[in-house]
């Protein structure tokens, strides 16, 4: 090696470093508290429960949502019951975010699983 590699070497490692520490941080990891906030003020929750249970105004959403590019898809489309969210609206960082927060909802419960409810179930027998 001589020593021009040798000088370079470490500046290109720091330089790279620091390029993906920037693309990072440019680029905030999906977040669930961001999520939930996002869906409870953005107007998820009048149609989709506010844990994403469903109602008659809008399908079920979690648990098990849909990949962030597929709601991505649906939110922005205009030919579905749904009102479109342009990219002005909720950006794509957004919605991963939501889609972040829908992916942390457990399942719920069963019935059976729920002592209050099967002791019922039990005496209506």
């Amino acid at each position: 090696m001589n020593r021009n590699t040798t000088t370079l070497a470490p500046l290109l490692l720091l330089l790279a470093a620091s390029l993906a520490a920037s693309a990072s941080a440019a680029e905030p990891a999906p977040s669930v508290e961001r999520g939930k906030t996002l869906y409870l003020t953005a107007g998820c929750k009048h149609c989709h429960g506010t844990v994403g249970q469903g109602s008659a105004a809008g399908r079920r959403l979690a648990p098990k949502p849909l990949p962030a590019a597929a709601i991505t898809q649906l939110i922005r489309a205009n030919g579905t019951n749904m009102p479109a969210y342009s990219e002005a609206l909720l950006n794509d960082a957004g919605v991963a975010d939501i889609a972040a927060y829908l992916s942390s909802i457990p399942p719920a419960v069963p019935a059976d699983g729920i002592a209050a409810l099967r002791n019922l179930t039990k005496q209506g027998k």
